[in-house]
């Protein structure tokens, strides 16, 4: 694997076909079915990934996402949405990328974000959120199938979105009241549940990623699994995490650091800037030799739902660019 770029997976806006297209043309070797949460819940997060879900019922209410008897009208809007956009990315695409990255809420900010039949999260209950952690499994396999029928990639990815995940852990995940909090569950628990997930994406070949831009990466519990790679924001990185990471790199995984801004900022970066603060951040680990960094996969640092077009589309190219110093100071390096 050499250095490359990809995106988060939020983009703005509602032309899903014009973000194909910026995403086809900015990233290169890792393109990515984006997500536009701006054409409301059923292209957001909770509603993209419920789609996947055909085992269980959902459907919407005020209050947000809940389990079912049977599916609701909400639910199937989120399926049929998904289709019409996996048919966009077929054509688009047409088969000219050797890899391709998908993403799926994980399955505990699933259980932090949808609730029982009878009210609360799912996150409450042991039977529920497993449940809903093993139709996550079986629809994530289905839709890797899907996605690499479509795009002919000999190599897909799925991004595991856990960004509910140190919360979940922490105890912090308010009840429906407000008033109290949910209580923690077990890393033995979380890494369980999480690799009902991976393991459903190693079995359809594909390569499973977690990502998360909250700070406090359950470090543990990630190795307790068969993840492949992890994807995080660069910023929320403090001293702490710099052994763990080192410890995920020896082991053989990837890490993709979110580097570029979310937000147009005031004084747009190069990306020879952004280069400098990867390289730096690489050396705090004790990796001050550009020729024995491993494979980095360059992203922006969250999603950019948020994002101005011009932004969205900059921010891209900026991580393609990143990735493109790296191999190319490897490169002079190596020549």
């Amino acid at each position: 694997m050499t250095n490359r770029a990809t995106g988060v997976g939020s983009m703005p806006g509602e032309d899903f076909a014009q973000s194909v297209q910026i995403v086809l043309g900015e990233v290169g070797a890792l393109p990515h079915v984006p997500e536009l949460p701006a054409r409301g819940a059923t292209a957001m997060m909770t509603g993209r990934t419920l789609a996947l879900v055909t085992e269980l019922g959902v459907d919407l209410q005020p209050a947000g996402w809940r389990l079912t008897d049977a599916p609701g009208l909400d639910h199937r809007r989120a399926v049929s949405l998904l289709a019409q956009d996996l048919d966009a990315v077929e054509e688009l695409s047409a088969g000219g990328h050797g890899a391709f990255k998908v993403q799926v809420a994980g399955p505990w900010t699933l259980a932090a974000t949808v609730e029982r039949p009878r009210g609360d999260k799912v996150l409450a209950d042991y039977g529920a959120r497993r449940d809903l952690a093993q139709a996550l499994a079986q629809g994530v396999k289905a839709h890797v199938r899907d996605v690499r029928r479509r795009t002919g990639s000999d190599e897909i990815f799925v991004q595991i979105d856990e960004p509910g995940l140190p919360a979940v852990l922490a105890g912090s995940i308010p009840t429906a009241s407000g008033f109290h909090r949910h209580r923690s569950v077990t890393p033995a628990d979380a890494a369980a549940a999480l690799e009902w997930v991976v393991g459903a994406a190693l079995a359809a070949d594909a390569v499973p990623v977690i990502h998360c831009c909250a700070g406090g990466l359950p470090w543990a519990v990630l190795r307790e699994t068969q993840l492949q790679g992890v994807s995080f924001d660069l910023a929320t990185m403090t001293p702490a995490d710099f052994d763990e990471v080192a410890e995920w790199v020896e082991s053989g995984r990837q890490v993709w650091p979110g580097v570029v801004p979310t937000v147009e900022p005031d004084d747009w970066p190069t990306g020879a800037d952004l280069t400098r603060r990867l390289l730096a951040w690489w050396g705090d680990l004790g990796y001050s030799n550009v020729e024995t960094l491993p494979p980095t996969t360059v992203t922006p640092a969250c999603g950019l739902a948020g994002a101005s077009p011009r932004w969205a589309r900059r921010a891209l190219e900026l991580a393609a660019m990143v990735a493109q110093n790296l191999s190319e100071e490897q490169g002079k390096i190596g020549a």
